[in-house]
């Protein structure tokens, strides 16, 4: 069975370029806008894996894993944060939020996947 990953991102490129490298490495996709549109996904699917951007409309990737880490259904689903912050204190609010891994934009689509397999269990 292939693993689901929410991917989480106001760019409608920047999800499909993640979502052909993730399909093409078999997983399923999920796409979500915002945060706000991410929880709404969040409705009791198996997510083994969340990919988040952080400067997004209505609700933020910060505000979007504090609200994902308080829903006891995915507070283990692990968060990837894939954006242009770069920053030590973003990337610290990130952590402290719950995400497990930060990706800096323009990524290459090996260190997605090299990230992703880190992070979801076979």
């Amino acid at each position: 069975m292939s693993k689901t990953i929410l991917i989480v991102d106001d760019s409608a490129s920047l999800r499909q370029v993640v979502n052909i490298a993730l399909s093409g490495a078999g997983y399923n996709v999920i796409e979500a806008c915002d945060g706000q549109d991410g929880l709404t996904k969040l409705d009791g699917t198996k997510i083994h894996l969340i990919v988040s951007d952080v400067n997004m409309p209505n609700m933020n990737g910060i505000e979007f894993v504090k609200a994902v880490k308080q829903n006891a259904e995915y507070k283990f689903t692990p968060i990837i944060m894939l954006t242009t912050e770069s920053q030590d204190d973003m990337v610290q609010k990130g952590k402290e939020a719950g995400a497990k891994a930060w990706l800096v934009k323009p990524f290459r689509p090996e260190q997605m996947l090299d990230a992703v397999s880190k992070l979801v269990m076979p």
